[in-house]
């Protein structure tokens, strides 16, 4: 009952799927954050399908690429685009801790992350063009891989010696609530069966799809290391902002991967 506990409590904090959670415990946050990156195959599966539709109707790899980019933040309600634009404002501030994490807590968005947003998703709908207008299928295992890794990096960040930021929120519920082994463990089992589905794409595909998935994680735990320094832990808004680096990261390794494969 736990593994099912947790897998509400993933897709109910991490979707917009109706799932009800029905447990709010640390035991229920450490195994929802074990299943993060299910729920992201899942968001990933949605949008790589709605892209390969519109490509089987005629519309070409750039719009294919803009609804594939759209899916997830639809099945978040811009949850983690919202963090990611946060946690600009805050680290681009320059403020303490205390200040940065008020500026983060506002309703509006500043400069910063208006900035960030737009070069993310240019960088997103960029990439998936670009593998789209490769082949199908290279265009939807990315749109997969890329939002598994995403979710990935959130398991991470639950890992024990990340504390949060601040006493309450999402990021209080989660934070140190995955050992720090058992969190490495998911991560090289997601990166085992990447390269296994990058296989399927031809004979590079897996080298880069596991490449792909490491230089995802190593970016969000760049992110995560200066948040920690400058916030004094994690937030709700931090782990968006992880997902997106991730998630980002990893696309781009595959397009750059793909293109210098013979």
């Amino acid at each position: 009952m736990t593994a099912l506990h947790g897998v509400r409590f993933a897709f109910g904090t991490l979707t917009v799927l109706p799932v009800r959670v029905t447990r709010w415990d640390r035991d229920a946050a450490r195994t929802g954050m074990l299943c993060a990156p299910l729920a992201g195959l899942v968001v990933g599966l949605c949008a790589a399908a709605l892209g390969c539709l519109l490509l089987l109707l005629g519309s070409g790899p750039l719009l294919a690429a803009v609804a594939t980019a759209a899916v997830p933040a639809v099945l978040t309600r811009g949850l983690h685009l919202d963090g990611l634009a946060d946690t600009a404002d805050g680290l681009g501030s320059g403020k303490p801790a205390e200040d940065a994490l008020r500026i983060m807590k506002q309703s509006d968005v500043g400069p910063f992350g208006v900035i960030t947003l737009l070069f993310v998703l240019l960088a997103q709908v960029a990439a998936l063009s670009a593998l789209y207008g490769r082949s199908w299928a290279l265009g939807a295992c990315a749109a997969a891989l890329s939002a598994v890794t995403a979710r990935l990096a959130l398991t991470l960040a639950s890992r024990t010696g990340v504390p949060a930021a601040r006493p309450e929120g999402l990021g209080a519920a989660v934070a140190e609530s995955v050992p720090a082994g058992l969190a490495f463990a998911v991560a090289a089992l997601v990166t085992g069966c990447a390269a296994g589905a990058g296989a399927l794409t031809g004979a590079y595909g897996a080298p880069h799809a596991a490449l792909a998935v490491l230089a995802g994680l190593a970016a969000a735990q760049v992110l995560l290391r200066h948040c920690v320094r400058r916030f004094g832990g994690v937030t709700g808004d931090v782990f968006g902002a992880l997902a997106e680096t991730a998630g980002t990261a990893a696309l781009l390794v595959l397009t750059v991967g793909h293109r210098l494969a013979p």
